[in-house]
């Protein structure tokens, strides 16, 4: 029983003891969370009595001077964590302008920190620890003003007169804005002066106060006005420069709208507006901008359409072919041979609209890019060949057109070769035959087969003739033409002037043995050359071989002028005249040009790179590259002064027989007269003025209105002669107009121009 007992005492014991052991536990775990918080507050507090200048202990332990000096250091730090660098160094450079207000606000003690001033002071002390280098070098507030300092702000009073200068006046007043809001912001809290000691006096109340107390409301409040107006400023420098520049640009714009409106002005004044045809860019219908928007516009849509109707094709989708081609079909007829807006019928912007509306409908049936893309190039490609093609075709055709003879003059040659036959004899001469060998007379040499341009010739030369009855013409034909041009000039006599047709065939001494093309034209090579063409199996070669069948190649006429002194003995000078040119100004003058002791006086046609010996000769080969030079520049025939005097002397025919047997196989240069005339008068060619003589009327669009009409004589050289239909139309006014269209023989054959 006692052990039970005993027992029983010791399990109670024992669970006392439990009981105690966690009533311990729950006291120490309470008391920790209580008094941690409580040490932890109170070492917090101590700390900022501390850093504030608190202390448990009294004031009148602390030394006094010392005090003060870490009030005034403290005051300074915090005003300085909350003004900008600028506000700080104008504070301390300009106190003189300030007033005492610097010295003063250094003066300032926080005495009643609030929780809110805690915490900014622990955001501020990372910029505090920055400034402190600044207040090093600074020195003391209050305790004057060092050498460097007077040498800094010398410095800044330097930099402020050049800103002043050079426009920098925003700046100061910056500054000003500065010191005004400080000084309203002293007005408004009643400080009138701030002292050494901290206390400051207020101006209506008599007494003093602490200026701790409020100290944190003027700071924040002159924190507010300097961060408002410095952005203010700022913004208003921003928008100043922008407004600056944005005037610099737009008085460029005007500059430049000036100086381009000038330059239009300057260039629309040197435009020639006389040509008003349709083939000028300066046309009628040119005055309105883009007068051909809407035929460009259509016929890019049928290029499209063409180009939907073949992917369409490949994808079976034939109701979509079948209405593009309607409507393709529709277009092209719309448009036609349409070259501007104002050509095209009525209704044609109605059915560009239908076009473009089942373009925009086909185009959403999923056609890929670059299915579109090769489509269109492959179109390019045909149309690059089809032109080619035909580039070729018209320059074959051009020349068979060239070389042909037109129906109506074929007629008038058959016509007058019959009325001359049937004439009596004694009628087939002309009159003042006694002037034909006269050397004081005005001489000209004209061989040709055409009798209506040998008549435009001689008729246009007579017509601006000053004194026409000391003109005499040498006409010279073939036996095929020969009664009918002596039969033209008889029923159409020259005025007072002399005329004189002969045949080339009756000068005796013009045969194989004496003349080295003659024998060249009639030996069995040259027949080959010329009228055999199975040699040529495409269109390109035998285009070429065309070029040199010409019959002015084939015919003695177009070399006869290698043979003047020949032909007229008798004469001193003569003007050579092709028959493809018009006489618009009287040619006297040309009898008392100084050739300087040449044979031959010639236009140059020369340029940059064009129309010199290189274009005519072979300079591979030796012969020519060391006799000539390949830029020697070029001349024209069709209306050349010769001194047949000189010609004699220097013996031209023999050095045009030593060159033309040299190039029997053609390896010197091909067949024409203007390669060997180029050898021939080598070195003895005197250039004229380029007035005389305007070439181009034949092949090139491009001659210009104003050297044609001040020229003395236009030459249609080139395979669009204007005798023919494809005859340029705007130069062929110039030589119709020589045409009498009222005689009996052109009505009779239908000829009109």
């Amino acid at each position: 029983m006692a052990s039970r007992r005993l027992s029983g005492a010791g399990v109670s014991l024992r669970n006392n003891n439990r009981s105690c052991s966690h009533r311990g536990s729950i006291i120490c775990l309470l008391s920790v969370s209580v008094i941690a918080p409580l040490m932890i507050l109170a070492l917090r507090t101590s700390a900022n009595l501390l850093l504030t200048g608190q202390s448990f202990f009294s004031e009148e332990s602390v030394d006094p001077t010392r005090t003060e000096e870490l009030a005034r250091r403290r005051a300074l730090e915090a005003i300085e964590a909350f003004f900008p660098t600028e506000v700080l160094e104008l504070i301390s450079l300009r106190s003189e302008e300030s007033g005492t207000l610097g010295a003063g606000l250094t003066s300032v003690e926080r005495k009643d920190l609030s929780s809110s001033w805690v915490r900014e002071e622990g955001l501020s002390r990372s910029s505090w620890r920055s400034s402190k280098s600044y207040l090093n070098r600074k020195g003391a507030v209050g305790h004057g003003v060092s050498a460097e300092d007077s040498r800094s702000r010398d410095n800044l009073e330097t930099e402020d007169s050049e800103t002043e200068q050079s426009g920098g006046r925003e700046e100061r007043e910056n500054n000003n804005k500065v010191r005004t809001s400080v000084a309203e912001v002293g007005a408004q809290f009643g400080v009138d002066k701030i002292s050494k000691d901290g206390k400051q006096q207020v101006a209506a109340g008599g007494g003093s106060v602490v200026a701790n107390s409020d100290g944190e409301s003027i700071q924040q409040h002159i924190q507010s006005k300097e961060d408002e107006l410095a952005k203010l400023s700022r913004k208003k420098l921003r928008l100043e420069r922008h407004y600056k520049r944005l005037s610099e640009l737009m008085q460029q714009d005007e500059e430049e709208s000036k100086k381009l409106e000038a330059e239009a002005i300057r260039k629309s004044k040197e435009v020639d507006t006389s040509i008003t045809r349709r083939y000028s860019i300066w046309r009628p219908e040119s005055v309105w901008e883009n007068p051909d928007a809407l035929v460009r516009l259509m016929r890019d849509q049928l290029i499209m359409a063409r180009v939907y109707a073949n992917i369409a094709q490949a994808k079976s989708q034939f109701e979509i072919v079948q209405d593009l081609k309607f409507h393709i079909k529709e277009h092209a007829c719309t448009i036609g041979d349409a070259n501007a807006d104002i050509e095209l019928p009525k209704g044609a912007d109605e059915k560009m609209k239908l076009m473009g509306q089942l373009l925009a409908q086909v185009r959403e049936q999923h056609y890929e890019a670059h299915v579109m893309v090769n489509k269109l190039r492959a179109m390019l490609h045909v149309a690059e060949d089809n032109v080619h093609m035909l580039k070729t075709q018209s320059t074959y055709m051009s020349q068979v057109a060239a070389k042909t003879v037109p129906k109506g003059l074929h007629c008038l040659s058959m016509s007058l070769t019959v009325d001359f036959h049937s004439l009596p004899f004694e009628q087939h001469e002309f009159a003042h035959q006694e002037r034909l060998e006269d050397p004081n007379l005005y001489h000209y040499a004209l061989f040709s087969d055409n009798i209506l341009a040998a008549s435009v010739v001689v008729a246009s030369t007579i017509i601006n003739a000053k004194e026409p009855e000391k003109h005499v013409f040498h006409v010279v034909t073939d036996k095929l033409n020969f009664g009918a041009m002596k039969m033209w000039f008889l029923t159409n006599l020259p005025g007072v002037a002399t005329i004189q047709v002969q045949n080339v065939d009756d000068f005796r001494w013009l045969n194989a043995s004496y003349s080295p093309v003659l024998r060249q034209l009639e030996s069995a090579a040259m027949r080959d050359f010329y009228f055999k063409s199975d040699h040529s199996s495409t269109l390109s070669t035998g285009m070429s071989n065309l070029k040199y069948r010409n019959p002015k190649y084939l015919s003695m006429l177009n070399h006869l002028r290698f043979y003047l002194p020949e032909v007229f003995p008798k004469l001193d000078k003569i003007l050579f005249l092709d028959d493809d040119i018009v006489v618009q100004k009287d040619l006297t003058p040309l009898w008392t040009v100084d050739l300087k002791g040449n044979v031959n006086g010639a236009v140059e046609t020369c340029g940059a790179s064009f129309h010199r010996f290189d274009k005519y000769l072979n300079f591979s080969n030796p012969l020519i590259s060391s006799h000539f030079s390949p830029d020697a520049c070029g001349w024209a025939y069709g209306m050349n002064v010769f001194d047949l005097k000189e010609w004699k002397k220097r013996d031209i025919t023999g050095i045009y027989h030593r060159w033309q047997s040299l190039n029997e196989d053609r390896e010197l240069w091909k067949l024409g007269t203007l390669p060997p005339g180029l050898i021939t008068f080598y070195n003895l060619t005197y250039p004229l003025e380029k007035s005389w003589h305007v070439l181009g009327l034949g092949y090139n669009p491009a001659v210009e209105d104003s050297e044609i009409k001040t020229a003395a004589v236009i030459h249609y050289n080139g395979n669009l002669k204007p005798w023919l239909e494809i005859a340029m139309t705007k130069f062929k006014p110039y030589w119709s107009k020589f045409v009498k269209n009222d005689n009996p023989y052109l009505q009779q054959c239908n000829i009109n121009y």
